[in-house]
């Protein structure tokens, strides 16, 4: 079997995957929920999720930082990785011995057509087309029904010391415009920019919100920002619903529409 990955790439599996190693959080859950639990020999030190997994699978080291040689034991034949999670050099050395299936998510029909893709390769169709199904409808749900916001300018922060948001061209960004929200940073060049709150005053923010990951802003980082910019709305806000692009985007308009609903 031939299929064409997200970057483009044609990757050639003989049979349906026995042995499959994901180096991708978001990816991990949907493989559980694919009911891939025997299949699934591999993860990273960050797929938290499902917690069974997490306590009993062998991990391969962080998205960023493989171990070639726990890879090696595991004899995968089939490794799936993401363009933006991780290391470019990493997943090219990987390809020189591995099938490796490499997802590329900026919008929803992307995240759509990975759960499709990864169904496909691991004879999974008929689970992956249900919770396309499921997604879709909810999205479809909120979009018609979510709440307007009246303050929706906003920048979404991912880190401090630097200061950095979300930028354009990021699945986190579109998930915010299916939101309602205008990212008073799009048009930066870096799709992940280093900011000042100086700029976020500039730009007569509305909305500031701050991530649980990649870095783990607290109830201390609101009350610093509220100091330095009192006329925002600041909040804390789950990272995994705003950017994790698996079968957890199930659970992401609840959340949404959670969110909007303290903003108005």
């Amino acid at each position: 079997m031939e299929i064409i990955d997200q970057t483009g790439r044609t990757i050639s599996l003989e049979k349906t995957p026995s042995r499959i190693i994901s180096l991708v959080p978001s990816q991990t859950e949907l493989l559980f929920d694919l009911g891939l639990e025997d299949e699934v020999v591999g993860i990273t030190k960050f797929c938290i999720h499902p917690e069974s997994w997490f306590r009993t699978k062998t991990r391969i080291g962080g998205t960023k930082e493989i171990n070639f040689e726990k890879i090696a034991a595991l004899k995968p034949d089939l490794i799936i990785a993401n363009k933006e999670e991780n290391e470019k050099e990493q997943i090219e050395k990987l390809c020189e011995e591995y099938p490796v299936w490499i997802s590329d998510i900026k919008t929803l029909d992307n995240a759509y057509d990975m759960i499709r893709a990864l169904g496909e390769l691991t004879n999974r169709k008929v689970e992956a087309k249900k919770i396309i199904s499921e997604i879709a409808f909810r999205f479809e749900n909120f979009k018609k029904n979510k709440t307007a916001v009246t303050k929706n300018r906003v920048a979404y922060f991912i880190w401090k010391n630097p200061w950095m948001v979300a930028g354009h061209d990021t699945f986190i960004d579109h998930l915010l415009s299916v939101c309602g929200f205008e990212n008073v940073f799009v048009k930066e060049e870096s799709r992940y920019p280093e900011i000042t709150l100086e700029d976020v005053a500039e730009k007569k923010t509305d909305v500031i919100l701050l991530s649980s990951e990649p870095y783990p802003f607290k109830e201390k980082h609101l009350e610093e920002l509220k100091a330095i910019l009192p006329s925002a709305k600041i909040m804390l806000v789950d990272g995994e619903l705003f950017s994790w692009y698996g079968s957890r985007l199930m659970h992401s308009t609840a959340y949404f529409g959670e969110v909007l609903n303290k903003i108005v």
